[in-house]
Order: structure tokens, then sequence, then C-alpha cells
């Protein structure tokens, strides 16, 4: 998924600990250190690693090494707590390297956070799904709360904009600073956020799943989410999947799959709906043969319908 990038490197806007370096300055501070030194922290913002694409990185490190040095910093226990590139770390690994280039830095647990949640952002391959969830980590970090209170704060800013409640019950500054990371990052406003990207984190666990890992459009996982039983949303999902699916062909699949009160529940009456609209889209009319047994069948069933 290829991502709007706004005119200065994210870092900088938001004043990141590396937000004066320049790129000849990070690889001149880049020193070697060993793979067994490095540990992953507690807390990484990326879950999910595409295994093709990993292996990629694995055959580039082995041809040509590492190019982009690893950010990561002093441990009070020994080694070194990686900060940044979770994924050259782990293709460096697999390439069975010792050690690996990376820039050693004094951080923060909240700048150390900062720092992984804006790279994991600034990813090309970035899922709808992982960029909800590193924007509310990072909402959280900057403002010094919850992410369940941020989203809180995001629906609560929806609804003053829409005049649905008191204006300013948020605070001018809380609001500015919202705006402003949003601003940062430049790829969608705060109430584009909370219109299509945190409904995502209601859909069903399968679902996000297949988010995460490519399988599936977020616009196609949100008319499959709506389907109450989870049986035939599984079903749709893994049709969609397979057959690739369009979001005009899921909407109808959805259609047919779902019963409720408008459309007929029994099997038969399924079927000559289903035969009806397959007709009309085929025009059987135009060709002469299949209009004769087209009009020869339509005499059957009006005489049907009008038998007492």
């Amino acid at each position: 998924m290829s991502r709007r990038k706004s005119e200065k490197p994210f870092g900088s806007q938001i004043n990141a600990p590396w937000a004066d370096e320049s790129p000849s300055d990070t690889k001149a501070a880049a020193t070697l250190v060993l793979i067994k030194e490095i540990h992953l922290p507690p807390q990484q913002p990326r879950r999910y690693f595409d295994p093709d694409a990993l292996k990629e990185l694995v055959n580039s490190i082995k041809e040509h090494g590492i190019l982009q040095p690893l950010l990561v910093r002093p441990m009070t226990s020994g080694g070194y707590e990686l900060v940044a590139g979770e994924r050259r770390y782990r293709a460096a690994s697999e390439s069975g390297l010792a050690e690996v280039p990376a820039v050693i830095r004094e951080l923060s647990n909240s700048d150390a956070l900062s720092l992984a949640l804006i790279e994991n952002l600034q990813r090309e391959d970035l899922n709808p799904v992982e960029e909800t969830e590193g924007i509310l980590q990072l909402l959280s970090l900057h403002l010094e709360t919850t992410v369940e209170k941020v989203i809180s704060l995001l629906y609560r800013l929806n609804n003053e904009s829409k005049g649905k409640v008191t204006r300013n019950v948020t605070g001018n500054e809380t609001v500015e600073q919202v705006e402003k990371l949003f601003n940062s990052i430049g790829t969608m406003s705060w109430s584009s956020f909370v219109r299509n990207r945190l409904p995502l984190l209601k859909l069903p666990q399968e679902i996000r799943e297949a988010l995460q890992e490519g399988k599936i459009a977020y616009t196609k996982a949100s008319v499959i989410a709506r389907i109450k039983d989870s049986k035939v949303r599984s079903s749709l999902l893994l049709e969609t999947i397979k057959n690739h699916l369009s979001l005009s062909q899921i909407k109808e699949r959805s259609e047919e799959l779902q019963p409720n009160s408008d459309k007929p529940s029994d099997p038969l009456s399924l079927r000559l709906k289903t035969a009806y609209k397959q007709i009309n889209k085929s025009k059987v009319w135009s060709n002469p043969k299949k209009r004769q047994k087209l009009e020869k069948l339509l005499s059957q069933l009006e005489a049907l319908t009008s038998a007492e």
C-alpha cells in the first residue's frame, strides 16, 4: 500500500531525538554491535512480518549486507535494546550475521517508544490496522494518557465538530496537540481517522488478521464485517481471498447470503430470485434459440401461478 509522504521527514516534525541528524550523520555514528547483545523491547509496535518479504530481505542482506543501521539504546543490565529496525534485525539473525551496524543513543523509555512508532508509521507496506494502532499509541504517548482514553477523546472531538455535544469541552490545547500530530503524519485528518480507521478496531478477529496480513483491503473488510452470522461471514471472507472478489461482488454475495425480511428465506424462492438475476444479467433473450425456450418456460410459470 503506497502512502502519501509529507514534505519534511516525519520524525523531524514531531521533535524526534534524531531530528537534527542527516543520513550521513547517522551512518557516521554507526558502529558494529554483536547481534547476541541486542534484545527486543517488551513493547513492540510491529507484530506482523510478511514471510515472503522477510525472505527477500534475508537474501538481500546475504548479498549486500545491511544498508541502513539499526537504532539501539544501552541497557542498564548490559547489552542493547532495539529501538528501530526490527525487520532488519530479524533478517540479519536469519542470515547468520554475528554483528550488525547500529546507531547507539541514550534514550528515555518514552523517546524510544516514540521512535519505534514513528519508524513503523513510515513503512510503505503498513496495513490499515497497524497504522491505526500506531497512531493511537503515538497519541497516547504525547497526550500522556491511555489508548482507551485517546479513542474516547477522538469520538468526543468528532461529536463536538458535528454539534452533538457542547463545543470546547476538550480544551483548545488538547485539540491543538491532536491536530498537530495528524498534520505531522500527513496521511489523513483526525476526523477522517475517526470515520474510517477507528471502526477497524471493532472488526471481528479473523477479518482484522486478514487485514494485517494484507490479504484484503479495508473497504472490503468493512462490508464483510456487517454480516452478523459468524459462519456466513467467515465463508465470505475465505471466498473473497481465494477468488479475489471485487467490492461489488462482495456486496452482491453479502445480500445473497444474509436472510432478512425483504428476502425469501425458502431455498426454492432464493433459487428463483437468483435465476431471475442471472437471466437479466446474461440477457438470454438476445439468443433466438434461448429466447424460444425462455418463452416456453414463462408460459409454464404463468400457467402454474394461475392454476387454482
